[in-house]
């Protein structure tokens, strides 16, 4: 067995360090636990009936923490399917040609038949070279996994791993679950916070843990309240934090609300139809993150925004600003439902050729 090089120890090594962050959480975790349920709840607290209502709402609290803290962490992100990925007789064409427009032709010929319609900056099919892939749209090239990932949204140092199309849901859960965690904790432990400073407490090591504990929550709190925040808004405008920060472009032009389609699909997009697996770290998410319902209005700037103008499209297909096949119907009925409005309700024909191209659906958004 041939010994391994310089260059694959210094990758173990970075995997470990990797790691840092999530111990450092998980340590953290275990000390609150131990601070809370032994020195506040079980030495501290002198009445019975306190003692067991905080400790059944702080293990609840506790256990849905780390569930959906686990699900982060070990739940792999979603990569392109086969379908995105180049033959290999494209592959040795894309190596023939040189970069410029018949580089491109030879990714147009590969696209034409893929739900995708972002573009780069200069109009340009989405390309990964170092995956010999053809993007999907909203998926992304991450440098630390060297992967790209579906509708990915960040690499989170805190999970090591990518925040994405398989794992949002869990990430936002996570936060949810760590914000109640953080000021439950702050909230039943300020009266004997304000005991330790009026020596109201005995002098026990009990004391100090408690007063480390309200600190630490309520400064756990106030971070990940804006953190929360910042993404329950990116989920209600339907944004990745890269979208947020760099617009998604189109063909007809860059378009940071292309993907919006209102406050209730966009949190169906990613919580599900099913209300009662909302709250769970339990994967609901809609679609196969290859593919996204958009709600573009006016692709074309020589169009009008109008359902005339969406028919007349519909009816030359060579005027298509995208590709015409459909996204999978998991996506698809976000736009099909009773509170999207086509021309469905006066001209059926319409209706159906208007949804060869999920991008020409528009919706009433409040």
């Amino acid at each position: 067995m041939a010994p391994s090089g310089p260059g694959s120890a210094r990758r173990r090594c970075r995997r470990v360090l990797y790691w840092i962050p999530v111990v450092f959480i998980c340590l953290l975790l275990g000390w609150s636990y131990y601070a809370y349920a032994i020195q506040l709840c079980i030495v501290s607290m002198e009445n019975i009936g306190e003692q067991v209502v905080c400790l059944m709402a702080y293990h609840l609290l506790f256990a849905m923490f780390v569930w959906s803290y686990w699900k982060t962490i070990f739940t792999l992100p979603m990569n392109p399917s086969k379908e995105f990925h180049l033959s290999y007789a494209e592959k040795e064409l894309l190596e023939r040609e040189p970069r410029g427009e018949a580089h491109q032709e030879v990714l147009r010929r590969a696209a034409k038949d893929l739900p995708i319609y972002t573009r780069t900056m200069s109009g340009a099919i989405r390309y990964c070279d170092r995956c010999q892939l053809i993007k999907p749209d909203r998926c992304h090239h991450c440098s630390v996994c060297d992967k790209c990932i579906l509708k990915m949204d960040h690499h989170c140092p805190w999970v090591n791993n990518c925040v994405g199309f398989s794992n949002y849901k869990f990430f936002l859960l996570f936060l949810a679950y760590s914000l109640l965690y953080c000021v439950f904790i702050a909230a039943t432990d300020l009266q004997y916070f304000v005991k330790f400073w009026t020596n109201g407490l005995p002098d026990t090591q009990a004391k100090f843990h408690i007063m480390f504990l309200f600190f630490a929550a309520a400064m756990f709190s106030v971070s990940l309240s804006s953190l929360f925040g910042y993404h329950c808004w990116l989920v209600s405008k339907n944004k990745s934090t890269l979208e947020a920060f760099r617009s998604p472009v189109f063909r007809h032009g860059t378009d940071k609300n292309g993907f919006s389609l209102g406050f209730s699909k966009n949190m169906r997009q990613v919580f599900g139809d099913e209300k009662k697996y909302w709250l769970l770290p339990i994967f609901s998410s809609l679609g196969d993150g290859c593919s996204f319902p958009t709600c573009l209005v006016n692709q074309d700037p020589e169009q009008p925004s109008t359902p005339a103008g969406l028919n007349s499209t519909a009816k030359n297909p060579e005027n298509h600003q995208f590709p015409a096949k459909p996204l999978r119907e998991s996506q698809s009925h976000l736009l099909t439902d009773s509170q999207s409005w086509t021309e469905s309700s006066t001209n059926p024909g319409k209706c159906k050729a208007g949804m060869s191209n999920p991008a020409l659906t528009m919706e009433n958004e409040t």
